[in-house]
């Protein structure tokens, strides 16, 4: 039987002519799907299922950042783009539409950030939370609920595990790319 990794590949298309860019060292799932007006920095990574949509809008991603498996980035046709600054994580299943992701931020699972939501440096919308559109999150604030409210300023533990996050997933990403270069 075939080794699977050597058939399946991500689905990276342009759109209207414009391709997506990657930086050195990124590492794409063999199923995620990635199109159009869409850049990324260094050593990020985009996991299994993922679907990163510049078709409407610009996507831009900074290094080292994490979208987790099954997350969709979009934005607004003619409204917004997205920005997601360096080492940034966007948890498994979130939605991250047409806002500002903060450096060192985490997006966690299954949360939803709408069009022009800023979410600040370091800060952290908690799994589940729904930030609506507009909303500004300052730096170093937990956000959670539906729609997501301030809970508090992290701290101590947390804050650290938010700052290890992109290493760890730099980290995970090489596992499989030292995989798929032995097959080679």
């Amino acid at each position: 039987m075939e080794n699977p990794r050597s058939v399946q590949q991500p689905v990276v298309l342009p759109v209207h002519g414009v391709h997506p860019e990657f930086g050195t060292g990124t590492w794409l799932a063999p199923n995620c799907t990635v199109v159009g007006d869409v850049t990324t920095g260094k050593d990020c990574s985009i996991w299994f299922g993922a679907v990163v949509r510049g078709d409407v809008c610009a996507i831009r991603i900074g290094d080292m950042v994490n979208v987790q498996d099954g997350a969709v980035l979009h934005g607004t046709y003619k409204k917004t783009s997205l920005l997601i600054r360096d080492r940034a994580s966007i948890g498994h299943n979130a939605i991250v539409h047409g806002c500002t992701v903060g450096e060192g931020a985490l997006i966690g699972m299954g949360s939803v950030v709408m069009d022009r939501a800023d979410v600040g440096a370091g800060a952290i919308v908690a799994a589940g939370a729904v930030v609506l559109e507009d909303t500004v999150i300052a730096p170093g604030e937990l956000w959670a609920g539906v729609p997501a409210r301030r809970v508090k300023n992290i701290g101590g533990e947390l804050a650290e595990h938010v700052a290890v996050t992109a290493e760890r997933y730099k980290e995970y990403a090489g596992w499989f790319a030292d995989d798929t270069n032995a097959d080679d």
